[in-house]
């Protein structure tokens, strides 16, 4: 189940980060998928830096919302 709740806390990152970005994502489904991949870069990065967010449902929205604009960033720097 825990799967499921990184899959939907990914897939809403996703969609957030595509509002945040103001039409510079790359459509409803793509931005979806690079929230639940920015939710894993941001686990990982702020593991990296030891930042803590609180495991919570917010935490971990916070977490993958900061990786999907990350992700969004190098995508659209690769995509030029």
């Amino acid at each position: 189940m825990n799967f499921v709740w990184h899959i939907l806390i990914g897939a809403l990152a996703g969609f957030l980060a595509g509002q945040v970005w103001k039409g510079k994502g790359f459509g409803l489904v793509v931005n979806i998928i690079v929230g639940i991949v920015g939710g894993f870069i941001g686990g990982w990065l702020f593991g990296l830096l030891g930042i803590g967010t609180g495991g919570g449902l917010i935490g971990s929205l916070i977490t993958a919302v900061v990786g999907a604009l990350i992700l969004l960033v190098v995508l659209n720097l690769l995509k030029k």
